[in-house]
């Protein structure tokens, strides 16, 4: 794997602070977030002082049951030749389901869900990974994601799952130390089990993170700094083998650059202090033959449907699963949503004040989200004006004139009497 060295995930909320950090090797960027023909100045300017830029994808879902789509893989791709990328990564995770394998309405997360540790599930996984690695320029590296709920009836670990990933296609892993440290605290997991059954050489990166401990669920925030018990998991990696690049993420809340500066410094003292043991020459792993994938492929597809259905449109939990976790990640999931929708339509939590959360909350517990989040954002709105229109008139018609801005097609029904009467009382 191409020795990366330290490097911090860019955004654009910290681009400047980013640019004057010292000792920065490389970042990576969210890849939905770029346009390949508009860079951002920021990333061109570290680029020429020869910065590496990794695109970090988030809407693949390599770990649904429907082959990736072919849009999402050209768009990847056309962002790391962009940015001359030695490589891009990916999640192991599905964020939609239902659709044609299943005869139902399609459904979207707006989350990254864990996939089922079963063969079934890595059987689509590998022929998914395959094809992503057959449409893009450069390698593909996968992530681990953090999960707060178990899928019943697993047959392998994350390690053996992993393991079996790398060896039946050649993919890179991503080791996210953080994620494992949230699996330990939510699911159990030794982290340090974990690693003795991973393939160390196919690791391409590393990512930190920072969490908050709520009630005893782990959240992954990526909006608080990064605690020692994570540093001790990059510890227990770095005395196994030396990671090709470590990166510091931030997503939200995001600290003075001198804080973030001592993130870095700690990440750093934590890598010199191990002592990998010598590393042994390692056999590259031979990819396997594609597998007919057809029958395993329904079968995921029915029970992710299953899952996000509970999770987003309140159906009961599928047989085996924990209600009470369900319930939890099924409200992390809408809160995601609300925070998304807040960031592309800034415009709604300043009209409904302090009664955007409860309105949006009320919105979502029986509305999965069906398309991206700007649709997501005219269908809240067309809720407020059908169902619960703001107490306040001068509300009301700030959102009928924010719906007659966007929406295009004229409201039907309720919304649209209601939208004509407050339009022209504007």
């Amino acid at each position: 794997m191409k020795h990366l060295g330290i490097g911090i995930g860019w955004r654009p909320e910290i681009a400047r602070a980013v640019e004057g950090l010292d000792g920065i090797d490389w970042v990576e960027a969210v890849a939905e977030n770029l346009c390949p023909g508009h860079l951002p100045d920021s990333l061109l300017r570290l680029r020429e002082r020869g910065v590496t830029v990794v695109p970090h994808g988030v809407s693949l879902g390599l770990g649904g049951a429907e082959p990736p789509d072919a849009g999402r893989l050209a768009d990847l791709a056309a962002r790391a030749e962009a940015l001359g990328s030695p490589l891009v990564s990916e999640h192991i995770a599905f964020v939609r389901a239902g659709g044609a394998l299943t005869a139902s309405p399609s459904l979207e997360a707006g989350h990254l869900l864990p996939v089922p540790r079963t063969r079934d599930a890595l059987r689509v996984l590998c022929e998914n990974v395959r094809i992503a690695q057959d449409a893009l320029p450069v390698p593909l590296a996968l992530e681990n994601i953090a999960a707060l709920i178990d899928w019943p009836g697993e047959e392998l670990t994350e390690g053996q799952f992993l393991s079996e990933l790398v060896e039946r296609t050649g993919v890179g892993l991503l080791i996210d130390v953080a994620n494992l440290h949230t699996n330990r605290v939510n699911r159990g997991e030794d982290p340090a089990k974990v690693l003795d059954e991973l393939p160390l050489e196919a690791i391409a990166y590393v990512h930190v993170a920072g969490g908050v401990e709520r009630d005893g669920v782990w959240h992954d925030t990526h909006a608080h700094p990064v605690p020692r018990e994570v540093l001790d998991v990059l510890a227990e990696l770095a005395s196994r083998v030396t990671p090709p690049g470590v990166l510091l993420e931030r997503d939200e809340a995001f600290p003075p650059a001198e804080e973030l500066a001592g993130e870095l410094d700690a990440i750093r003292v934590t890598l010199r202090a191990a002592k990998p043991p010598v590393p042994s020459p390692a056999e590259p792993g031979t990819p396997s033959a594609p597998e007919d994938v057809g029958r395993s492929r329904e079968r995921l597809a029915l029970a992710q449907t299953a899952l996000l259905s509970s999770l987003t449109a309140g159906t009961p939990a599928p047989a085996g699963f924990d209600g009470p976790r369900l319930r939890v990640q099924a409200r992390a999931l809408a809160a995601k949503r609300a925070d998304v929708v807040a960031k592309v339509a800034p415009e709604l939590p300043e009209i409904l004040g302090d009664g955007y959360r409860e309105a949006f909350a009320a919105y979502a517990k029986a509305r999965p989200m069906r398309g991206g989040y700007r649709q997501d954002a005219l269908n809240f709105a067309r809720f407020l004006l059908d169902a619960r229109p703001p107490a306040d008139a001068e509300a009301r018609r700030a959102l009928a004139r924010w719906w007659k801005e966007r929406a295009g097609a004229r409201p039907p029904g309720r919304a649209a009497r209601l939208l004509r009467t407050l339009t022209r009382a504007a």
